[in-house]
């Protein structure tokens, strides 16, 4: 069996293996049997807490998942409809012992997934979810148990309260001493889980609010919309004549923008912007920004001028945060829109991205488009090789000497990156300089290379 956990939880087709019915039950009964250590410590049952996006199967997985963990003893809450990070804080402040989303983030609606999280706001770790995979193995050699799927509904109060508390932290905590009143936004919601909370949030700190693509039908989940298609966005913010524009992805994990002037802000432009503004209040500890080896040179060159390392992960917010952590470093991300306050949470947060955002614009009495000046992105390409085997390159001279040649021919004024897809026979050629003839035939020639060599 392939591993199922990949760097954001267990991914695929609704209905199908591993997201089928029998399988995830079995998943919410290995994870509450393998927390029943940790929580008998305490002297109480294992406390998990879930909570899901808009996707039509969003519900039954739920459901089977509940199942199984009380299967195994665990007490189990639900907050219903919420953000991947609104698990995340109601884990860490309720003393769970986990939370469980289930989502698919940016992916179409077919699509569903599980993202688990420790008590400390962090997603689970290795060890756990081999040992869930071990579970999942095992009972597939046996038939599947019986079971009822619809499980035990809690109140809706409950759920409701759940998810308010979430709003309270940020409105009142995070959105502290904020008003944005006479600002104007505009939210794409991706028909997503903030369709609901995002606009009650940034109408409660003061803004006016104008709110595109909130109205979830169970299958319009990132349909043309959200932080995938920037386009409709942009659109809307330059007819409303709005302040800055927001699209969160499924489930809101993730935020990009769209200033004033319709110009799209993406995450490498995000973290150069509140490095600035942390930067300038004394609070970018070690003077340092997380990002990934997908960041663009643009931004390690901007944050040098300003005396700021870069300092890049493996691609994924799971290894970002791990950087951030052991660095004591006090920001980072993707540029995929993924940005990281540890002092705030250890999960990216796109509503919390977009308070702080505004935070910095509100207390620097600037527009997004004057912060992210001094940011010039480079232009990028990438070539996908499909290879019959993933050897190490070095170990490959031909493949080694091209890409020293190309090295050298960029210098210090691009970047190359060279490695395999984690889950198709490609490799992967991305290429970054200042023109974007020069760095095309670059990647062209190095492709060629490869394909000759390993395809």
């Amino acid at each position: 069996m392939a591993k199922l956990f990949g760097t954001d939880g267990m991914r695929g087709e609704a209905g199908r293996f591993p997201l089928d019915s029998a399988t995830v039950y079995v998943a919410g009964r290995s994870l509450a049997h393998h927390l029943a250590p940790q929580s008998s410590k305490t002297g109480h049952r294992a406390k998990i807490i879930t909570g899901r996006d808009t996707r039509e199967s969003g519900g039954w997985i739920e459901q089977a998942f509940i199942c199984g963990a009380r299967k195994s003893g665990a007490q189990v809450e639900s907050a219903g409809v919420i953000t991947t990070p609104g698990v995340a804080y109601l884990v860490r402040v309720r003393s769970a012992d986990a939370g469980v989303v289930i989502s698919a983030s940016h992916n179409p609606y077919q699509d569903n997934g599980i993202k688990i999280f420790a008590r400390s706001g962090r997603k689970l770790d290795d060890a756990t979810e081999q040992l869930i995979e071990a579970d999942i193995k095992q009972a597939g050699t046996t038939e599947p148990e019986t079971m009822d799927v619809s499980g035990e509904d809690m109140s809706a109060a409950r759920t409701a309260e759940l998810r308010e508390s979430y709003i309270d932290y940020l409105a009142d905590e995070v959105g502290s001493q904020l008003s944005l009143e006479g600002l104007k936004l505009v939210i794409d919601c991706a028909n997503g889980a903030a369709s609901e909370l995002a606009p009650r949030l940034f109408r409660r700190l003061g803004a006016e609010v104008v709110v595109i693509h909130n109205s979830p039908d169970g299958r319009n989940i990132n349909r043309d919309c959200g932080s995938l298609h920037i386009e409709g966005l942009r659109e809307r913010v330059l007819i409303e004549a709005a302040d800055l524009g927001v699209a969160f992805d499924g489930d809101a994990d993730r935020a990009l923008f769209v200033d004033a002037e319709g110009q799209f802000v993406d995450g490498d432009a995000t973290l150069w912007v509140m490095a600035q503004y942390l930067d300038a209040g004394g609070r970018l500890d070690n003077k340092m920004v997380v990002a990934t080896v997908m960041s663009n040179i643009g931004l390690e060159k901007a944050l040098s001028s300003k005396g700021v390392r870069l300092l890049r992960a493996d691609v994924g917010d799971k290894y970002v945060l791990e950087e951030l952590l052991r660095t004591g470093s006090a920001l980072g991300g993707e540029q995929s829109g993924h940005v990281i306050f540890p002092r705030l949470s250890l999960a990216g947060d796109g509503m919390m991205t977009t308070i702080c955002l505004l935070r910095a614009m509100r207390e620097r009495g600037s527009s997004l488009a004057e912060l992210t000046a001094g940011f010039t992105r480079y232009p990028q390409v990438l070539v996908n090789v499909r290879v019959s085997e993933k050897l190490p390159f070095e170990a490959v001279e031909a493949i080694a000497s091209a890409r020293r040649e190309i090295e050298d021919r960029l210098g210090d004024s691009g970047r190359l990156l060279l490695r395999y897809s984690g889950t198709e026979p490609l490799a992967r050629v991305m290429i970054e300089g200042e023109e974007q003839r020069l760095i095309e035939r670059y990647a062209n020639e190095l492709g060629a290379v490869i394909k000759s060599a390993l395809g």
